[in-house]
């Protein structure tokens, strides 16, 4: 596997629990038509580099996510790895398979969900859709049926199944690019904002069936997905990469991303007292002014402090201690912790080094 920190392929001894490996991965998007541009002295961008140096590898199981901005490589650096498009330097392995040289063996291991589905026959029905990629994938008619129906079970597509693809509305037209991904049972699912367009009650079920396919013991499933909803990818995933700008920016556990991003929190306590003019001399006594704001709440006597401190440290007791001792009594206590959003725009404030 690779050091989070360093970025690099650790000894060869994990190297068997490695699912998918990105090695210092670029790509250029040439200009098109350059020469007639420049024979015609026609007006050019310049080539789009959409990935520099991009590594990391996912552990067979693992739930890795990737987050960025519209722009930032993620829709490239997903294509790569399903052989849909070549990096221009360094590889990409699945299963110890090279997306170039072995793609299909590569496109025999992963199965793979687009946020914008165009693939699809649209005057075919949904069952009739699924039917005619499995024979695409090699599923006899009896296998291919059969696997159909767990399908439509797990997503609870029965009622749709004879519908076609162009009645379905957005959300259930996700859910069965996501089926269709599964068809073959792949070991590795490359996801594309997979609850992108569901509705929150679809959206919590697919995060569930994504959750138990990488827990179930028969067959860990790994899990490659992008996603723009960071609560949901807090939720799934064991590791995140964050990309910006076409480079890897940080590789982690949500927890660890966020506490490596800042160890400040806001602290809101709300509180009551006959005499706040006693509580904020007390605070103003024990800490500065700058320390801390005092806001009203409604009904007169509540009132909002807010200050910040650094994880875990002893300032949240000092404080308690403070109003308690003025007459105050604390009706709730809310800390207010850096999230993912913190850390992704703290990155995309930072130097472009693509330059």
């Amino acid at each position: 596997m690779r050091d989070a920190q360093t970025n690099r392929i650790n000894p060869a001894s994990d190297i068997e629990a490695i699912a998918v490996a990105v090695d210092r991965v670029s790509k250029t998007y040439p200009v098109p038509f350059l020469r007639v541009k420049k024979l015609l002295r026609r007006k050019f961008k310049p080539p789009v580099e959409a990935l520099r140096d991009v590594s990391f590898s996912i552990r067979v199981g693992e739930i890795f996510g990737l987050i960025g901005p519209n722009g930032a490589g993620k829709t490239t650096l997903t294509k790569i790895i399903a052989t849909l498009i070549q990096p221009t330097e360094g590889s990409a392995t699945v299963n110890g398979h090279d997306t170039v040289r072995d793609d299909e063996r590569v496109r025999r291991n992963v199965g793979l969900a687009g946020a914008e589905e165009r693939s699809f026959y649209w005057r075919l029905t949904a069952e009739e859709n699924l039917l005619f990629f499995a024979r695409l994938y090699g599923l006899s008619g009896s296998d291919a049926q059969r696997r159909i129906q767990e399908l439509f079970q797990l997503f609870e597509f029965d009622e749709l199944a004879r519908r076609r693809f162009a009645e379905l509305s957005t959300g259930n037209k996700q859910r069965l690019a996501v089926a269709r991904a599964m068809l073959a049972n792949p070991p590795v699912l490359l996801l594309d904002e997979p609850t992108r367009s569901l509705d929150p009650i679809a959206a919590a079920r697919m995060r569930e069936t994504i959750q138990s396919l990488a827990q179930n013991n028969d067959q860990r499933v790994t899990i490659f997905l992008t996603s723009h909803n960071l609560a949901e990818v807090e939720e799934l995933c064991d590791r995140v990469a964050i990309i910006s700008k076409g480079e890897i920016r940080a590789i982690d556990s949500p927890a660890s991303l966020r506490a490596m991003h800042t160890q400040q929190e806001d602290v809101l306590v709300e509180f009551t007292s006959l005499a706040v003019a006693d509580a904020e001399h007390a605070l103003r006594q024990s800490f500065s002014d700058r320390f801390f704001t005092l806001e009203r709440r409604s009904g007169g006597l509540q009132w909002l402090l807010k200050f910040s401190r650094e994880a875990g440290d002893e300032t949240l007791d000092s404080v308690l201690r403070v109003l308690q001792q003025s007459g105050a009594v604390i009706r709730s206590v809310e800390i207010e912790r850096p999230t993912l959003l913190d850390v992704l725009e703290s990155y995309e404030k930072a130097p472009d080094t693509l330059e």
